[in-house]
């Protein structure tokens, strides 16, 4: 129970709604409105046609969210994930025989080394829960092998129409059910497998799923390694707090001595978090048990500490959920200029203060989901937010406005471009108007 207080009180306090959030509901307010899923992004202009809409199930459970809560919605639904998946962990280390004294301090291990997942608002909010208890139905199945293991394929179905992080919950049940379940029942083991992989299609695109899920991860972002598709690196700070508490909770869980699958399992998550820093998340919450396991120290009888913390904590959830999300976006004074200044002409933005477009209800050229956009608008698009010469193409496609990211590459190029000049601007955006 503390662990999930403490974890859900500091993502609320410092909690902000990142990119790859707003458009979500903006898809979902869609939905909703017209009673059908879209094939396309409704609000750009760029071609999207024939895009494979997989997530609607989480874009309407985001505009649900925004509609009753607003922003405040969206900012308790993470807090809800992150204190779901840290009461899931604790329930996981207490069953494997992990010492309690040992559950509060790997608990904020994962919490720092994982800091963006757990405190940024994005879509990814629904796999924190569903990792945790694919972790959960795993480790239950190899301690007692039940038929429980066929949970895989429902757990699976919903998590396809709701992130793309299933497809790595899905390497992670592959790898128990080869190494681990095939050594006691071939057959409940492939078919489970199997049937788990199937399930993965039961997604409102069905056989066009496996084209979506190709889409996200040869988009030209993922390719690049930019934006939420960046590379592990050392040279950022939560980059080298990864690397350290990873490299803390791999030792400890080497000593406590991990099944084959977890070991593979983790080799096969250092891998990817290499490739895409984000990834890190899931190696250090499959890390933390058998690490909690090799941390062998108690505590001495005394007075309990718990409830008072515990209370501290959930006020804490309180405060943070009556205040909101921290602001990390345009203002809605900068927005409604830019939204009146377009006049229904698309604005070309960077990935969040497009979202805001979006759900603002404007047009906007190229944003998020990056995938449904073709290649070549895909590879402008990002050249001109990385503040690329290939990128300028990207400016005949905005008539009248563009908002960027304040002190960012794409603002200090347009700077420089005669073309337009700074209207207006805010703690985090500028406003550029096309000079006539």
């Amino acid at each position: 129970m503390l662990p999930a207080a403490v974890a859900a009180a500091l993502s609320g306090l410092i909690g902000a709604i990142g990119a790859d959030s707003r458009w979500l509901v903006a898809l979902g307010r869609t939905i909703v409105h017209t009673a059908s899923i879209p094939g396309r992004v409704p609000y750009a202009s760029a071609d999207t046609h024939g895009w494979p809409n997989v997530p609607a199930l989480a874009e309407t459970t985001f505009y649900g969210l925004h509609w009753a809560f607003g922003d405040r919605g969206l900012s308790a639904a993470q807090i809800v994930a992150v204190g779901a998946a840290f009461f899931l962990l604790t329930l996981d280390m207490r069953r494997a025989g992990a010492p309690p004294a040992s559950w509060l301090p790997v608990a904020l291990v994962v919490w720092l080394g994982g800091f963006g997942s757990w405190v940024v608002v994005r879509v990814q909010l629904f796999s924190l829960v569903l990792f945790a208890l694919l972790t959960v139905l795993l480790r239950e199945e190899t301690r007692r092998p039940s038929r429980r293991i066929w949970l895989l394929v429902p757990l699976v179905a919903l998590w396809s129409n709701l992130h793309g992080a299933v497809l790595v919950g899905l390497l992670v049940a592959w790898a128990y059910l080869l190494l681990e379940r095939t050594r006691r029942d071939v057959l409940t083991a492939i078919g489970a497998g199997l049937a788990a992989t199937a399930a993965l299609f039961v997604t409102p695109a069905l056989w066009r799923t496996g084209k979506y899920y190709r889409g996200v991860l040869e988009n030209e972002a993922a390719r690049r390694g930019i934006g939420l598709w960046g590379r592990l690196s050392l040279h950022s700070g939560l980059g080298i707090l990864l690397v350290v508490t990873g490299l803390v909770l791999f030792a400890l869980a080497l000593r406590g001595r991990p099944r084959a699958w977890e070991l593979v399992s983790l080799l096969g998550l250092a891998f990817l978090t290499v490739r895409a820093q984000r990834t890190g998340v899931w190696f250090l919450y499959l890390a933390a048990t058998p690490a909690a396991r090799g941390l062998r120290f108690r505590l001495r009888p005394g007075r309990p500490v718990a409830p008072p913390f515990v209370v501290a904590a959930a006020l804490g959830v309180v405060v943070a959920v009556v205040r909101g999300p921290l602001v990390t976006g345009a203002s809605d004074r900068l927005l409604d200029r830019a939204l009146a200044d377009a006049r229904g002409t698309p604005v070309l933005a960077e990935d969040q203060l497009a979202e805001q477009v979006a759900l603002r209800g404007g047009r906007i050229w190229v944003g998020n989901p990056i995938d449904a956009f073709r290649r070549s608008d895909q590879r402008t698009y990002i050249a001109w937010l990385e503040g690329e010469a290939a990128g300028d193409p990207a400016l005949a496609h905005a008539p009248r406005v563009i908002l960027a990211r304040r002190g960012g590459d794409a603002a200090r190029r347009l700077s420089r471009d005669g073309r337009f000049r700074a209207a207006a601007k805010d703690g985090h955006a500028v406003l550029y108007l096309r000079a006539h």
